[in-house]
């Protein structure tokens, strides 16, 4: 069972805001409305939530009928295109299956962190090419040392 939701009576208006009405006109303006919403009181919406809506101009983006989906490659990888067909602008996101979003990894989720009041010598490795190069004056030293 869920616990106590901040800001539940938000999240109950940006669903609201997020449903899919007839007219586009008013759909954007719901979208638009949403997106406001969700930055002034600074809420995480979900990503599925966020691919559905055009960063321009705010449509509902419903393939096929407000925009166009393509599959392209590059370098080996695949990507969703996305291009919205009222103000054209085009969003790509990756289409690997086994590409996990932050939001969704284990680590990422309280639960499977460590106690927060017993602090944890953070390990060093903040930037691979730093550490490395930490290891590299360690050696260095022990051999000039010997």
């Amino acid at each position: 069972m869920a616990g106590p939701v901040k800001d539940r009576e938000a999240f109950q208006r940006l669903n609201f805001l997020y449903q899919d009405p007839k007219n586009q006109a008013l759909a954007r303006f719901y979208c638009h409305t949403e997106r406001t919403i969700a930055k002034r009181l600074v809420l995480r919406r979900d990503p599925s939530v966020k691919r559905t809506l055009c960063r321009g101009c705010s449509s509902l983006l419903i393939p096929g009928l407000t925009c166009t989906q393509r599959q392209r490659r590059c370098r080996g990888q695949r990507w969703t295109v996305q291009t919205c067909l009222t103000c054209q602008r085009s969003q790509r996101f990756l289409n690997d299956p086994d590409h996990l979003l932050w939001g969704d990894r284990p680590e990422a989720q309280l639960g499977s962190q460590a106690d927060p009041k017993s602090p944890q010598p953070l390990p060093n490795t903040a930037h691979p090419i730093l550490a490395h190069l930490c290891e590299e004056k360690v050696q260095h030293e022990s051999s000039s040392h010997q």
